[in-house]
């Protein structure tokens, strides 16, 4: 992990979509709440999904993993 999570970032959490295949997995707007471990990228965060926010606890993923969080890329 190049960065350091941080309590406030903006990060991708990546949305498990559902398991018969209506809603593919795709990323989310979500921000850090708490860091748990600033090397491994355990963290919580506050998940901005389009019916609603929820909270969680997510590992750090590079590859974007469902259920995991990432850095959103630069455009």
């Amino acid at each position: 992990m190049e960065k350091k999570p941080s309590i406030g970032r903006v990060v991708h959490y990546q949305a498990y979509g559902t398991p018969g295949g209506e809603f593919k997995s795709m990323p989310r707007a979500a921000i850090i709440t708490d860091v748990h471990d600033v090397d491994t990228g355990d963290v919580s965060v506050c998940v901005l999904h389009p019916s609603g926010i929820f909270f969680n606890r997510v590992s750090y993923s590079e590859d974007a993993q469902p259920g995991t969080w990432s850095w959103p890329p630069l455009v």
